[in-house]
């Protein structure tokens, strides 16, 4: 699945100030119903609603390579997340990194876990039995 970004200063203000929040160790989740939704879907080639996703990293994480580093690490969490769940679309999601994503020591199987925690805490990811799922 390819992702969309939030290529909006206020739209990530938005879902900072009026969404729905889940805090953890590595991760803050930002959850916004996505007004735009349909029009994106009707301009989709498939005709598919989409989540639209933004990956936020701050200064105090560290230098431009830790930052990157944080940024590739919850890309691949969501990667794997989409790939192995069934996930609710037409949503903004804002990602935010805590500084502790930044030390040697985690991996990726660590942030995963964190953000299928939020995901389903949240609601994003639909209740479905293994057998329903296509394999991959």
């Amino acid at each position: 699945m390819k992702f969309y970004a939030i290529t909006e200063n206020h739209l990530y203000a938005k879902a900072f100030t009026k969404g729905r929040r889940w805090s953890g160790r590595f991760i803050s989740v930002f959850l916004l119903r996505d007004y735009a939704a349909e029009r994106l879907k009707r301009a989709n080639p498939l005709k598919r609603r989409i989540n639209r996703i933004g990956i936020s990293v701050t200064k105090k994480i560290g230098g431009a390579v830790v930052r990157n580093r944080a940024k590739r690490l919850i890309r691949a969490a969501l990667q794997q997340i989409v790939r192995t769940e069934t996930v609710e679309t037409g949503w903004l999601i804002v990602i935010s990194a805590h500084p502790a994503v930044s030390a040697e020591t985690v991996k990726s199987p660590q942030v995963c876990a964190e953000l299928r925690t939020a995901f389903c805490s949240l609601g994003l990811i639909r209740p479905e039995s293994r057998e329903d799922r296509p394999a991959d």
